[in-house]
C-alpha cells in the first residue's frame, strides 16, 4: 500500500489550516484597522484578533443550563473542521492551482461545504437554549437561504461557458482557474462578468456575517444572536472558523475571477523565489477583495433588516446574477 498520498495530503490539511487561520485573523485585524481609519477613530492594532483567541483559550467553557452539553460543544468543532474542508478545495498560487482535495470534488461540494460552518453556528445557537440565540439562529437559515441562488447562479454561468469549450470538468475549480473565462468572452460577456463579481463580492458579508448581513448576530438587538451564550475555547474555535472560511472564501474569488500567478504573466521559471512571489500575489488579490467586499461595505452602509437581507439577495442580487449568465450566453450566441 502506497502511503506517500495519504501522508501528503495529511501534511498539506496541517498546513493550510495554519495558513487559514494565521492568515484569516490576519485580515480581521487589518479589517479592524482600516475600518477605523475610515472612521476617523484609532482602532485596535492588527494582531487584536490573535490577542483575543489567545484570551479566549484560556478561559472556561460555561455551557447553559438549558443547554444540550453534547451539541453545544460540539457545533464549535463542527464548524472549524467544516472551514478547513472547505479550504482544502480552494486552489493557492503557489500550488500551481491544485488544492489539496481538488481530485476529490468540485464546485458543487463546495457550495455544500460552504453552508457547513454556517449550519454548525445554528445547531449551536439552538442547542443553547437561550432565546436571542434561537432568534439568531432562524435569521441565520433565513440568510443562508437567500444568498445561496446569486451564489449557484454565478456558479452555473462559469460551469456552463466551460461546457460550451467542450471542457471534461466544467464544475472542476482547478479546471476554473486555469482557464481564466475573461478570455473566453468578447464584450457581453465581459458586461456579465461583472455583474457577476459584484453579485459574488456582496455575497461574501452575508457568507461572513458581516454588516450590513450580520441580522443573525446584530449584538444591539439580540445581544450576539447565535453566540450570545458561548465564552472561552468553544467561543475562539467558532472565531477560527469563520477566520478559516474568510480565506476559504476570497480563494474562491480569486480562482473564479483573478486566476492568473506573476509567474505565469512574466514566465518566471519555478523557483522557490517565484513560489513566494506567487503567494504573496494570491494573498495580496485576496486581501483587495476582502477590502471592498467587507470593510469597505460594513463602514458604509447600516445593518439591514431580515426582510431586506432576503429582498438584497433574492430580488436584486439575484436578478444580477441571472442578468449576468444571460449576457454570458447572449454573447456566446452571438460570436
Amino acid at each position: 500500500m502506497n502511503l506517500a498520498p495519504i501522508f501528503i495530503a495529511i501534511i498539506g490539511t496541517i498546513l493550510m489550516a495554519l495558513f487559514g487561520m494565521l492568515a484569516g485573523l490576519w485580515f480581521h485585524g487589518l479589517d479592524r484597522v482600516l475600518a477605523a481609519r475610515m472612521q476617523a477613530r484609532i482602532g485596535p492594532p492588527v494582531r487584536q484578533p490573535f490577542l483575543d483567541i489567545a484570551k479566549l483559550m484560556t478561559k472556561e467553557n460555561i455551557v447553559p443550563a438549558n443547554a444540550i452539553p453534547w451539541l453545544f460543544n460540539g457545533a464549535p468543532l463542527l464548524a472549524l473542521a467544516g472551514s478547513i474542508t472547505l479550504l482544502l478545495y480552494i486552489p493557492i498560487a503557489t500550488l500551481g492551482f491544485l488544492p489539496v482535495l481538488g481530485s476529490y470534488g468540485d464546485l458543487v461540494l463546495i457550495m455544500y461545504l460552504l453552508v457547513i460552518p454556517a449550519l454548525a453556528m445554528v445547531a449551536g445557537g439552538l442547542s443553547s437554549g437561550s432565546p436571542y440565540a434561537t432568534i439568531g439562529a432562524q435569521r441565520e437559515m433565513v440568510t443562508m437561504i437567500a444568498y445561496e441562488l446569486p451564489l449557484a447562479t454565478t456558479i452555473i454561468a462559469f460551469a456552463w461557458k466551460l461546457v460550451q469549450t467542450n471542457c471534461a470538468t466544467p464544475f472542476s475549480l482547478a479546471t476554473v482557474a486555469a482557464t481564466p473565462i475573461w478570455t473566453l468572452v468578447g464584450p457581453l460577456g465581459w458586461m456579465g462578468l461583472l455583474l457577476l463579481l459584484v453579485t459574488m463580492l456582496l455575497v461574501v458579508p452575508g457568507e461572513l456575517g458581516r454588516v450590513p448581513f450580520d441580522a443573525p448576530e446584530a449584538e444591539t438587538e439580540i445581544a450576539g444572536g447565535l453566540l450570545v451564550e458561548y465564552s472561552g475555547r468553544n467561543l475562539a474555535l467558532f472565531n477560527l472558523s469563520l477566520a478559516v472560511k474568510t480565506i476559504a472564501v476570497m480563494g474562491l474569488i480569486v480562482a473564479l475571477f483573478f486566476p492568473w500567478n506573476l509567474s505565469a504573466i512574466f514566465n518566471w521559471q519555478p523557483t522557490p523565489l517565484t513560489a513566494i512571489a506567487d503567494l504573496l500575489f494570491h494573498i495580496l488579490k485576496m486581501l483587495g477583495l476582502f477590502f471592498i467586499s467587507v470593510t469597505l461595505v460594513r463602514t458604509s452602509v447600516a445593518r439591514l433588516r431580515i426582510n431586506q437581507i432576503v429582498t438584497m439577495y433574492w430580488k436584486i442580487l439575484g436578478a444580477l446574477s441571472i442578468a449576468g449568465l444571460l449576457l454570458i450566453m447572449a454573447d456566446h450566441y452571438i460570436h
